[in-house]
């Protein structure tokens, strides 16, 4: 079979749907509906479910009723496990709206997106876009580690 790892609570693949990154289950009825979200998704079949962007008690509350690990991102303590997601943490999406919007749970380090997209257009600029090797631009290493551009 296929592993299937879960998602529930904040997809960031929905934003545009849900009106971007906002917290999810904060009411008793959607946090329901995420609960019964999960139960479906561990009858399903699935290893484990990620919680994005929950409150806490919500979370603590899904795990507990999982007989499956849970793992947080932005869900409090109580979940099986947790992770921070580095793109986050190092400001690597450029899109305007990440750059105006860090979750709240994650402290913004850099902002390495931005200079990944400089990098990006100098390089079509240079004619890149086109090619990516050409004279001077390929170096080649014998098995001693001697090299030289071709």
């Amino acid at each position: 079979g296929v592993a299937v790892l879960g998602h529930v609570g904040l997809t960031p693949q929905a934003i545009s749907v849900i009106g971007g990154f906002r917290a999810q289950g904060r009411t008793a009825t959607r946090a329901r509906s995420i609960l019964d979200e999960a139960l479906r998704l561990q009858d399903a079949g699935a290893f484990a479910i990620v919680l994005e962007c929950i409150p806490a008690n919500v979370a603590a509350a899904i795990t507990d009723a999982l007989e499956i690990p849970t793992i947080g991102i932005g869900a409090g303590g109580d979940t099986s496990g947790q992770v921070l997601v580095f793109h986050d943490l190092l400001g690597m999406l450029s899109h305007p709206h990440h750059e105006e919007f860090v979750p709240k749970f994650c402290k913004k380090y850099a902002s390495v997106g931005i200079q990944i997209n400089d990098g990006l257009a100098q390089f079509k600029k240079r004619g890149g876009g086109g090619r990516v090797s050409g004279k001077g631009l390929l170096s080649v290493f014998d098995e001693r580690g001697r090299g030289g551009k071709i």
